[in-house]
């Protein structure tokens, strides 16, 4: 038998697990609703009200045994699925991108310290705790809920960076039986692995629709032969595989012809961040990676089909419906990962079905859901070649002709930043010394010489995306502008001709956290559905370290935002450890609270069991951003309970 750690109380143990189909006010999936809008309809915490927000419980993921090692050992193991540095042997904690989930009275969290549980939404009290056996942690960024049917109780799905699918019993933590093995599908099947051993797992949740769990994958970046990421679907009841989409295409498929015969065993092309789904029309939406390598394309010339692509599919059946491809053959790390967001827009005095996706490019796209046609007009815009022997860059991209950029796209040195002296002095000596040369938005990364590139492989946006506010019909994005160097050497010795060369940073100052270009280094923006235009863009975040006065720069940023039907817009994401709520009018900040650790995490907001308006946000640090790993919390708010009722 599979070990198993399950923690639950008689009360819990007799739950019904019919009990828990939630309705508007939970948060039942990671975009509140499949279609990834992120708002909900909750209304008691007002722009008038939110500055009385205080902490209502405070729970910590890191369990008391695992105060030294075990702690360490899952923030390793983070960092290295990050591409960040590995944290020192003191490491008390690991980081967590989680966004919980609220359904039926009840809240499911996957931890990085190996561990799901469920809590009392209303106290944060622990009310079963599942250990995972193995080495791979539980999805980052957190689970997907199933509802019970006439035959099977309620589960909660994951997947864990080994690439494991686990199915657990929602009521009491128990695996699901009948389920995979013992509750777990082993996801690193022979037709996706190509031969490979290498990297294959999940950071993000999968996503339900009716009776089919649909996942992507987190696989290599480099070499460029590895395993497969293409999308699939699992029954929720056994876990028997029920389709398969390919992300680079096979032959007879629909747009094969942008590969090469051997192109097959390429690793990439995968979603490791978040589908959404149109659950009327059984359609899901796909946002593709790039594919590996993704800095030299010399040996995959073409748009490299679906790698950059938001690809709609039958949702029963993985059958392809259309693509919209936003990156062609892409040498930036431009990765499609933030969830395709679905509205209704409004059209000339009708209502068109839309989809909104926007990436690392820091360009926003928005498409008509059932054809991929634009609705806000779309260019093909020029853009230079490449200078590294062997490389055919695309000559042109598509470019959305009503929304402007929503991050900085280029730089040059009459905009470097002088906010001290010092820092000034430090960026100046730099960019002199690595003779860095300005790059810009699909300008391709330098042969010998470094470019600095905006947006970076940061972005622009990121995993977070956007949430939409349907009463104003706005979409509320967080970007950050945060360049980044790099350049291509030649490797005789190496798989490719080319390799990375030896400076590869981002665009700060040698030893701080402080980019060298004029602020603001993040924003956040709301576009106008109707137009396409920014209907307004504050600066996003503070630097600390900075003198009195110039501290208002906007920080780089990782998670997103909620809206909720009073017209606030709740996020974290910032670097400098604050959570905070803005107006959906006007962009003004109307609360802000210092957190024990950034929260590079989408909130969520629910309704406890006497109708009191929690707001909930994981806080840990960590990230892509390398924020300091300081403390290991689900921070729950409320107003004070007299001013709830």
């Amino acid at each position: 038998m599979r070990q198993r750690q399950a923690v639950a109380g008689l009360a819990l143990a007799l739950f019904s697990s019919a009990a828990l189909a939630g309705p508007d006010e939970d948060w039942a999936t990671y975009g509140h609703d499949k279609g990834g809008q992120r708002h909900s309809p909750l209304g008691q915490i007002t722009p008038a009200n939110v500055g009385d927000l205080a902490i209502a419980w405070t729970y910590h993921m890191r369990p008391p045994a695992a105060a030294t090692a075990a702690p360490d050992a899952a923030a390793q193991a983070q960092a290295a699925a990050d591409g960040a540095a590995a944290p020192r042997r003191a490491a008390r904690f690991a980081g967590s991108q989680v966004t919980p989930l609220v359904v039926g009275g009840r809240m499911f969290v996957t931890t990085p310290y190996g561990r799901v549980v469920a809590l009392d939404p209303d106290t944060g009290e622990e009310l079963w705790a599942t250990a995972i056996p193995g080495p791979g942690q539980p999805s980052l960024r957190g689970g997907e809920y199933w509802p019970a049917d006439a035959t099977h109780p309620a589960r909660l799905f994951f997947g864990t960076r080994d690439g494991r699918l686990i199915a657990l019993d929602a009521a009491t933590g128990a695996f699901a039986t009948g389920f995979g093995s013992d509750g777990v599908v082993d996801l690193k099947t022979s037709e996706v692995m190509n031969g490979a051993t290498n990297q294959y797992g999940m950071t993000s949740p999968p996503i339900v629709f009716e009776n089919l769990v649909i996942t992507g994958s987190a696989v290599q970046e480099f070499p460029a032969e590895g395993a497969a990421g293409d999308v699939r679907a699992w029954d929720a009841r056994t876990g028997a595989l029920v389709w398969t989409f390919h992300s680079i295409p096979r032959p007879g498929e629909p747009n094969h012809g942008t590969w090469q015969a051997g192109d097959r065993r390429r690793s990439g092309v995968n979603v490791w961040g978040f589908m959404t789904l149109d659950a009327a029309r059984g359609v899901v939406y796909m946002p593709f990676a790039a594919p590996s390598w993704d800095r030299f394309g010399g040996d995959r010339p073409g748009d490299n089909l679906y790698s950059g692509s938001l690809v709609a599919a039958d949702a029963r059946t993985g059958r392809y419906l259309w693509h919209f491809q936003v990156v062609r053959h892409d040498i930036w790390d431009n990765d499609l990962q933030a969830p395709p967001l679905l509205f209704d827009a409004q059209v000339d005095g009708r209502t068109v079905p839309a989809v909104a996706v926007v990436s690392k490019n820091s360009l926003l796209f928005v498409l008509d859901r059932t054809t991929g046609e634009p609705i806000l007009p779309i260019e093909q815009r020029a853009f230079p070649a490449s200078a590294t022997p062997g490389e055919a860059a695309a000559p042109r991209q598509p470019y959305p002709a009503a929304t402007p950029p929503l991050a900085r796209t280029g730089f040059s040195m009459a905009e470097l930043a002088e906010l001290t002296p010092e820092h000034t002095a430090a960026c100046r000596q730099w960019i002199a010394d690595n003779n860095l040369a300005p790059g810009g938005l699909y300008v391709p990364v330098g042969f010998g010489q470094p470019t600095i590139s905006f947006p970076g492989t940061l972005g622009g946006a990121n995993w977070g995306g956007m949430s939409y506010d349907p009463a104003r019909r706005l979409l509320i994005v967080n970007t950050m502008d945060f360049g980044q160097v790099a350049s291509l050497q030649p490797d005789a010795d190496g798989p490719l001709p080319v390799e990375r060369g030896p400076v590869f940073a981002r665009f700060q100052a040698p030893g701080t956290r402080l980019p060298c270009q004029v602020p603001p280094w993040g924003r956040l923006s709301a576009v106008d559905t109707q137009t396409g235009q920014i209907a307004w863009q504050v600066p996003f975040g503070i630097t600390d370290t900075l003198p009195a006065g110039k501290q208002a720069t906007g920080r780089p940023n990782i998670g997103g935002a909620i809206t909720t039907a009073s017209g606030l817009v709740f996020i974290g994401a910032t670097d400098d450890a604050r959570f905070r709520a803005f107006s959906a009018d006007d962009g003004r900040l109307l609360w802000e609270t210092r957190l024990e650790a950034s929260a590079h995490a989408t909130p969520m907001t629910y309704a406890g069991a006497s109708g009191r308006q929690y707001v909930a946000v994981a806080s840990t640090g960590g990230s892509f951003l390398d924020s300091p790993l300081a403390s290991d919390t689900i921070v729950a708010f409320a107003l004070p309970t007299e001013r709830s009722r």
